[in-house]
């Protein structure tokens, strides 16, 4: 599969550099990006733009069902032009015309979703759960697909080596998952056109997929981006180790298997770190950039596990780079959907901190934004697994927020999110948000999950009942005065409250006492 791919950078680099090269190098030649091509998806009911670069000067014309827009390249050479909004549908021929004609075949209108993240969104088609199954069932040549090489980079990319295919059991086993499964929803419910852009890189920090001379503008991240200045500075003594390391080790290797033991280790090569997923910047220019104004209605985030141990700084980064990204693409604020992470690593028999517990919290906190939401899944993950294969619970529940609150149709969309808390006696009654037809714990009668702690802040397991249909009472023998609740807060927490429509209730906790990442930067 596509997906955990963080470790071929070289390989990346060499794509890099070939995309590079080829989008600067014709400039006689009228050309355009690899985001444009046969089987392509244009959005529809947007001013689409489309950009491309010929000679400097040279009149070019775009021409699609019926319209045409023209312009003349700069002195770069650079040229854009918008086309008028256009209703699904297609097959349609795109003809794109200065001293030279390309014509794009086979392009559709309709919805069009940008893939985006760290592994569990590259995870792949074949290797979730009945991937083999779900791969000989997709025959939906309306749903097209596009995946963005990984490149690490501080240099700005205008292009990359790729093109669209068609939806078919060949193309998608290694296609993301989730994007898929979250695309043929939409598909069979709106009946339009799909086509999904999926840049997601495993194990990539959410800093590489932002603007660095805005991070640096911003102020809010001196101290992550100096230690980065620091690796940066040392580089030339890390590549000078590296070759003495190398050569050592060589020498190591042929002792070993002289005497018949296990070669030591090859040394960590710096470059791979300089040209790798967690640089800040180096994503955005390499993988993002390139896409960067192509017309979409939205993007879909499953990202975070690379971040957990920065909780409290993703409180401002993650938010931070939606805006960027919305900033720069320059169609207004397009939705933003993402998944919070599942959960993960083993059970715990007491209340405790907890890294994820507190990203998790930081996502919810991004839900402050306008047009985002978030997709809960505290309830599939694998404790032993970072990588849950239940890719397609994943894909409907953000297919619910997109159907819901982008194409208006009747359907729950949102997990039960903690409102407020009053206190009587020994007990803490919770009331709740988004519950639906009502608040339901799952498998036993009893809610399980909750914790309760008075004002010495020690945790203890809580008992509780749901009241009514939006709340949920809780207490517990030896606190007899409770001042504040956590629920599934936990690596992996064991934890049972949905909504009758079956979303999970979203973690949470009522106080703001310091946790295990606040100081981490």
């Amino acid at each position: 599969m596509r997906g955990m791919r963080w470790i071929g950078t070289w390989a990346a680099v060499g794509l890099w550099w070939c995309g590079g090269f080829a989008a600067g190098s014709a400039r006689g030649d009228v050309k355009l990006p690899a985001v444009f091509g046969d089987h392509m998806v244009l959005q529809r009911e947007l001013r689409d733009r489309v950009w491309g670069w010929a000679s400097p000067g040279e009149a070019v014309t775009v021409a699609i069902n019926g319209q045409t827009a023209s312009t003349k390249a700069g002195d770069d050479g650079a040229w854009a032009v918008t086309l008028d909004p256009m209703k699904a549908g297609g097959p349609y021929e795109m003809t794109v015309s200065g001293k030279n004609t390309v014509k794009f075949k086979d392009v559709l209108v309709g919805e069009v979703w940008l893939c985006s993240g760290q592994s569990n969104m590259e995870f792949s088609v074949g290797s979730s759960n009945d991937g083999d199954l779900v791969a000989l069932a997709a025959k939906n040549p309306r749903i097209r697909l596009i995946t963005v090489p990984l490149v690490g980079t501080q240099e700005p990319k205008n292009d990359f080596k790729g093109h669209w295919s068609r939806c078919t059991p060949e193309s998608v086993r290694d296609f993301s998952a989730v994007g898929y499964f979250f695309g043929l929803r939409l598909h069979q419910v709106l009946g339009v056109p799909i086509g999904l852009i999926d840049d997601s890189w495993g194990g990539s920090a959410c800093e590489a997929w932002v603007n660095r001379d805005r991070m640096a503008k911003s102020g809010k991240f001196d101290e992550l981006l100096k230690r980065w200045e620091s690796i940066e500075k040392n580089y030339p003594a890390a590549k000078e180790k590296f070759a003495a390391d190398v050569a050592a080790w060589k020498e190591a290797e042929k002792k070993a298997k002289a005497e018949g033991k296990t070669p030591p280790r090859f040394p960590n090569n710096p470059d791979g770190l300089m040209a790798g997923n967690a640089r800040p910047g180096n994503i955005y220019n390499g993988v993002l950039k390139p896409t960067i104004g192509y017309g979409m209605r939205g993007a879909i985030w499953y990202q975070g596990e690379s971040n957990a141990g920065r909780a409290y700084q993703y409180r401002e980064l993650f938010p931070f780079m939606i805006q960027n990204w919305r900033d720069e693409w320059g169609i207004g604020d397009f939705s933003f959907y993402w998944v919070q992470l599942a959960d993960f690593l083993g059970e715990k028999p007491e209340p405790g901190e907890s890294a994820w517990a507190e990203l998790r919290e930081a996502q919810t906190m991004t839900r402050k934004l306008p047009k985002s939401g978030e997709a809960v899944i505290i309830d599939i993950g694998e404790g032993y697994d970072i990588h849950p294969r239940n890719k397609r619970d994943v894909g409907n529940r953000l297919a619910r927020l997109a159907l819901h609150r982008d194409y208006g149709v009747h359907l729950h969309d949102g997990s039960p999110t903690y409102k407020s808390m009053t206190k009587a006696g020994n007990k803490i009654t919770l009331s709740f948000s988004d519950v639906g037809r009502g608040l339901r714990p799952f498998d036993v009668n009893e809610p399980l999950g909750f914790a309760i702690a008075g004002s010495d802040r020690k945790f203890v397991w809580a008992k509780g009942k749901v009241v009514g249909n939006d709340k949920v009472e809780v207490w517990a023998d030896g606190v007899a005065d409770p001042v504040a609740v956590r629920y599934a807060w936990a690596d992996n927490p064991v934890c049972n409250m949905y909504n009758q429509e079956g979303l999970p209730m979203t973690p949470f906790r009522t106080d703001d006492w310091p946790g295990v990442t606040i100081n981490n930067k």
